[in-house]
């Protein structure tokens, strides 16, 4: 009886308890899991108020923006909402030196100025749907990974034929949660004619930049606006002078009324990707190695590319997009080693770990299933750390490092397929690429400076040659290392002067007329092949971990879901799906004595001005405003203007664009980070640090309104005051 209740006390310690912060929820179980909570915390819609198959629901208007954000419907024609770093290339591939949109913002006057994004889709979600039973089944007494891998592989994709009706404009897939071990089919409406509408300047947009990213108290005005456009029938089509702004089956009301400390709110929207079943093996490698790496190679990549964005307007605009997508999850390593190792997130790893081995170990049919999940973990992270770590440092210092050598990337496979005729469908290789050729060299060139690239590739090229093993390496390297003695500055010297990929004109006449002899004679073909075998025997040589690690995290997870069974409801890892959180508005201590509050205002910008600092320029029209306290209906009951807000919601990568709704379902403000304090929240949730960093909606529309002079897009808004 002893032995039982220390069990207990243990296990409920070590068992994270149920708090209405944590948790990204499956839209088709808040009914069964959250609504009683949900309605506890002050929320006074119902479950098919959130997703409904059968009538209009707010999730009809939240969409997957580009391919890695969330946006929101806010009008009945159409209007979307998203973060401005979502639609950052969008703004950037509309931008020019003499029309600088980035810099200066851009604001339709009416939908005839509204621009055409070729390249960029939203996708509202049809359904999603647990086809469990449909997959489970057919893989009993399936003990080979690969086998398993094979059979959902082929039932998934029968399932999602029949779900796409044929449709083009349907995308259906089969989600796997819970690490394997159930299916979900998931299926969008894809609408591909969208434009932008309005952009304030990154001054606002982009307010604080790297040095406030990822912190609070922040003062960014982080906001785009788009309009999605159909065809009559109100079906996605290609973009037309003939379609009109969409009527979507649902558009979230605004609220000016604000909120106060402790209110109810929710955030809805298509988180990317956590890692809450991690181990302490896995911790560890995720510091040691995967975090250490990025920190150190894209920081030493950025500072380089930041030079020359400064010295050249052009630059900037061209590299635009490309730092801030570096420096972004660059920045993030950074927290999150920091948070994982001062919150000692490897012992508590290590805790729930030994809870879980007493627990299978105490029954004989627990351990058969379960006994040997942590084994096969441990021993595929082991085993996989030296191939990680080579495979990473050939990414990020070579393949992502060197733009040069990323373009020529994509000509080794077809040197390979050329130099072996023999290979089956090489002429339809041949013909593929010859159809993609003018689109792979456009998107190159258009925001690409050769000096720039250049300047990286030498110091990038060194970084790899000096920390990796001679093993390891591409041949390529010895090459360097012999006949340029280790110069890599002389080597990409020649490389950039003699490979016939930076010719515009010689490039065209190979696309027309590919042959293996101008490949295989070309110095940066030749680098890029070596990289690809290289990276190929690293993959080979690992091929076997991956099936081991699986094998063990589906028996983890499992284990965990029935261990934790009947002490609290579990929430699958974000893989992409729309999911909810919910939580309550509210500050935190990030440190002893110290207390932020849950909201900040324009006094803060100015606080912050810096007329020396890019980061933190304000606008002459911007400051004005401030000063004379215009604000108009935007202000809160104390005269302040809002600008940002946080609560504790559970959101990560993806959620960059969510809506943040009140306990009606109104718009009050929109995700776009989460705080420094608690970067290690995509591994272990932090109930009283973690916070959703989040645009007020209020000072969204000041912008629009008082900044921009766009009222005409706050009028088809519907407001509630």
């Amino acid at each position: 009886m002893k032995r039982f209740l220390l069990f207990f006390i243990v296990s409920a310690l070590l068992i994270p308890q149920t708090r209405a912060d944590e948790g990204m929820w499956l839209l088709p179980l808040i009914e069964k899991m959250n609504i009683r909570d949900m309605k506890k915390a002050g929320f006074k819609l119902s479950a098919k108020d959130i997703y409904s198959i059968n009538s209009s629901s707010i999730k009809d208007a939240i969409v997957i923006f580009g391919g890695g954000c969330t946006g929101e419907i806010i009008s009945d024609q159409g209007l979307l909402l998203t973060n401005h770093h979502c639609g950052y290339g969008a703004i950037q591939q509309h931008s020019s030196v003499e029309n600088d949109y980035l810099k200066d913002g851009f604001w339709a006057k009416n939908k005839s100025e509204e621009k055409p994004t070729p390249g960029l889709s939203v996708q509202f979600l049809e359904r999603i749907e647990d086809v469990t039973d449909k997959i489970a089944p057919a893989l009993q007494n399936i003990s080979s990974e690969e086998k398993r891998a094979e059979i959902i592989g082929k039932i998934s994709d029968s399932i999602a034929k029949n779900a796409s009706n044929n449709l083009g404009y349907l995308r259906a897939y089969v989600a796997s949660m819970f690490g394997g071990n159930d299916f979900y089919l998931v299926v969008y409406k894809v609408y591909s004619d969208i434009r932008m509408v309005g952009a304030p300047p990154s001054s606002i947009g982009k307010f604080g930049a790297d040095t406030d990213n990822w912190m609070w108290p922040r003062h960014t005005g982080d906001f785009s606006i788009f309009r999605v456009y159909a065809d009559s029938n109100g079906n996605p089509a290609d973009y037309s002078e003939n379609n009109v702004p969409l009527r979507p089956k649902h558009h979230l009301p605004i609220s000016l009324k604000g909120f106060k400390d402790g209110d109810f709110a929710m955030v809805m929207g298509f988180p990317g990707s956590t890692q809450r079943y991690m181990t302490s093996w896995e911790v560890d490698e995720r510091i040691s190695i995967s975090n250490a790496n990025m920190i150190k190679i894209r920081g030493i990549r950025q500072e380089l590319m930041m030079e020359d964005m400064l010295a050249d307007p052009k630059v900037k605009i061209q590299y635009a997009t490309k730092y801030s997508g570096s420096s972004n999850y660059w920045k993030n390593s950074i927290g999150m080693n920091k948070a994982l190792k001062k919150l000692k997130v490897i012992d508590r790893k290590r805790e729930q770990e030994a809870q879980f081995a007493a627990w299978t170990e105490n029954n004989p049919q627990r351990k058969a299933l379960y006994g040997d999940a942590l084994s096969l973990i441990e021993s595929a992270v082991k085993e996989r750390a030296k191939n990680l770590y080579a495979r990473q440092y050939l990414s990020e210092a070579v393949l992502r490092g060197s733009e040069i050598v990323s373009f020529a990337y994509n000509f080794a496979g077809l040197y390979e397929a050329l130099k072996n005729p023999d290979t089956q469908n090489v002429q339809n290789r041949i013909e593929a690429f010859k159809r993609g050729a003018a689109s792979l060299s456009e998107n190159f060139f258009k925001n690409y400076n050769p000096p720039t690239d250049k300047k990286i590739s030498a110091v990038m090229l060194k970084l790899y040659y000096d920390n990796v093993p001679k093993e390891d390496r591409p041949d390529i390297f010895e090459h360097i290392s012999g006949k340029y003695y280790g110069d890599f500055e002389r080597y990409v010297n020649d490389l950039f002067s003699q490979t016939f990929l930076l010719n515009r004109d010689k490039l065209d006449a190979f696309a027309n007329n590919p042959t293996v002899e101008a490949l295989e004679n070309d110095i940066a073909v030749k680098l890029a092949y070596s990289v690809m075998l290289k990276m190929r025997e690293i993959q080979r040589a690992d091929a076997d971990t991956p099936l081991k690690y699986r094998e063990g995290h589906r028996k983890y997870v499992a284990g965990l879901r029935e261990m934790y069974k009947g002490s609290r409801p579990v929430y699958p890892d974000a893989n992409f799906t729309m999911r909810l959180t919910y939580g309550k508005i509210s500050g935190y201590e990030p440190q002893d004595a110290g207390y932020f509050d849950y909201v900040t205002t324009s006094a803060g910008i100015l606080e912050k001005e810096d007329p020396d600092n890019w980061e933190f320029e304000v606008s002459p029209k911007l400051k004005q405003l401030f000063e004379a306290k215009d604000f108009g209906p935007y202000a809160m009951k104390d005269g302040r203007l809002p600008v940002n807000f946080i609560f504790g919601g559970d959101i990560t990568g993806g959620n960059s664009g969510s809506p943040v709704l009140n306990a009606k379902g109104e718009l009050i403000g929109t995700a776009f980070d989460g705080n420094w304090e608690a970067m290690s929240g995509d591994i272990a949730f932090e109930q009283n640090l973690q916070r959703c960093i989040n645009l007020d909606i209020r000072y969204t529309l000041f912008v629009i309104d008082k900044f921009a002079g766009a009222k005409y897009l706050i009028d088809e808004m519907t407001i509630v005051k």
